[in-house]
């Protein structure tokens, strides 16, 4: 039973999976802040277009 415990211990294949675990959780992170300020900008840069385009008389020329 010790030297169960002991090479319970001594392994080191799980600290790479938190260490992987915590590095993807960062990454997801980082992608939703990153999608939350691209969607904010997007959506000023729509508003503007949309006034832009309301704001041109769009009668036929021909």
């Amino acid at each position: 039973m010790k030297n169960a415990l002991m090479t319970f211990l001594a392994e080191e294949d799980g600290a790479s999976v938190v260490d992987m675990t915590m590095l993807m959780a960062a990454l997801a992170g980082l992608a939703l802040a990153i999608t939350a300020q691209v969607s904010n900008g997007m959506e000023d840069l729509t508003g503007e277009l949309s006034a832009t385009i309301a704001a041109e008389d769009a009668a036929a020329a021909w």
